[in-house]
C-alpha cells in the first residue's frame, strides 16, 4: 500500500489550534496505542514519573487501547483532540500516529513504533522532524531478516518457510520484500499467508501447513501482539517452530523471538513526552532509535517441537524460559 493511500484511508478531521485551547489547572496526556495492554503501560508511566510527572499528581494520563482494531484509531485520535490534551502519545505500530497527525497539526505528539517515521511522512527527517511531531523508532519493521536469520539457525533443515502477515498493515508490502529476498539468499521457499482478523488465523495456517511448510516468521505487527494468546497455540497446534518479534509471544508459548525491548522504548518514549511537557519543541527534538533487543527462547516449547537448541543460541539468548 502506497503511503498516501495509507494515509487517505484514516480520513481526517479539522485539527483544533492549540492557542486556542483552555488553560488547565494539570496537563493531559493522551496515550493512544494499536495493540492491547501490557507491561508497558507500566514502563510509560514510570518513565513519565521518573521525568517529574506523577500521574495524578501533576499530570493526568487518558489511555486508549485499541487492541489490534486499527479503524478504531482515527475516532481515538479525534476524541483526544476534542479533548484537547496537552501531549499526544501514539504507540502500537505507524497506524497510530498517522492516524493522530492526521488530525492535528499543532497538538505535540510523541510517536513509539518500529516503522520509518520519514517513509510514512510523520517527519521530514530523523535529525530534524520539524512539525508537530517526534518520537521513538523501535526498528521492529526492519528486523524480519534478522529474525529469519535466526529462525533458519534453529531450523537449519528447513527448506519451506511460511509467514503469516497483515495486510492492513502499512509496512505489509516492505515486510514481504523483504522476507522474499532474505529467503532467496539463504536458498529457500518463501509460502506468504495473510491474516487481519483472528478468525482468518486457523484458515491462514491450515493453508500453510497444506503447503508443507517447516518453519513460520509471524510478521511483526501490533495486531499479532494483541492475538498472541490466541495465535501461539494455534500455531502449537500445528507443531510448527515459529518467530515472533517480542517476548511476550515466547511467555505465551511461542519458541523464539527477537526484537525489542518494548518495556525500555515505552520508557524511553515517556522520557520525551516530559520534555514536550516542560516547553521543548517536537520539532526540535530528533527521532532517537532504541538499540535494545532481546532474543528469548522457550525451552519446554522447543523440547515439545522434538528441536535441539544450539548452545551457542541459548548463550546469546537475554531470556530462556526452562
Amino acid at each position: 500500500m502506497k503511503r498516501r493511500e495509507f494515509i487517505a484511508g484514516l480520513g481526517g478531521v479539522a485539527a483544533l489550534p492549540f492557542a486556542a485551547r483552555a488553560q488547565q489547572a494539570m496537563p493531559v496526556v493522551g496515550f493512544l496505542s494499536g495493540a492491547s495492554p501490557g507491561r508497558q503501560k507500566d514502563s510509560f508511566v514510570q518513565g513519565l514519573s521518573d521525568a517529574g510527572f506523577v500521574d495524578g499528581r501533576n499530570v493526568t494520563i487518558e489511555f486508549h487501547w485499541a487492541g489490534g482494531r486499527y479503524e478504531q484509531l482515527p475516532v481515538f485520535a479525534t476524541d483526544l483532540v476534542r479533548r484537547q490534551v496537552n501531549v499526544i502519545a501514539a504507540f502500537g505500530g505507524v497506524h497510530t500516529a498517522v492516524a493522530v497527525k492526521a488530525v492535528t497539526s499543532t497538538i505535540p505528539i510523541v510517536f513509539g513504533m518500529g516503522s520509518d517515521p520519514v517513509q510514512f511522512g510523520l517527519v521530514a527527517s530523523l535529525n530534524r522532524p520539524g512539525g508537530n511531531v517526534t518520537g521513538i523508532s523501535f526498528f521492529s519493521a526492519e528486523l524480519e531478516a534478522k529474525r529469519l536469520g535466526l529462525l533458519h539457525q534453529l531450523v537449519p533443515g528447513a527448506t519451506a518457510i511460511g509467514t503469516l502477515i497483515n495486510p492492513t498493515n502499512g509496512n505489509a508490502e516492505n515486510q514481504t520484500k523483504e522476507l522474499a529476498e532474505a529467503t532467496r539468499k539463504l536458498g529457500l521457499q518463501l509460502h506468504v499467508q495473510h491474516a487481519s482478523a483472528e478468525p482468518e488465523f486457523e484458515a491462514a495456517l491450515a493453508a500453510l501447513a497444506q503447503k508443507r511448510i517447516q518453519a513460520l516468521q509471524v510478521a511483526s505487527d501490533p495486531f499479532f501482539y494483541a492475538q498472541r494468546t490466541t495465535l501461539v497455540p494455534l500455531v502449537a497446534r500445528h507443531a510448527i517452530p515459529a518467530i515472533y518479534e517480542w517476548r511476550e509471544f515466547i511467555e505465551a508459548g511461542g519458541l523464539i523471538s527477537y526484537g525489542t525491548n518494548l518495556n525500555d522504548a515505552y520508557y524511553q518514549t515517556a522520557g520525551y513526552v516530559g520534555r514536550v511537557l516542560r516547553g521543548e519543541k517536537p520539532a526540535d527534538l530528533p527521532v532517537m532509535r532504541t538499540t535494545r533487543f532481546e532474543l528469548a527462547i522457550n525451552m519446554k516449547t522447543a523440547k515439545a517441537l522434538g528441536l535441539s537448541v544450539p548452545n551457542a543460541m541459548q548463550l546469546l539468548a537475554d531470556e530462556v524460559i526452562e
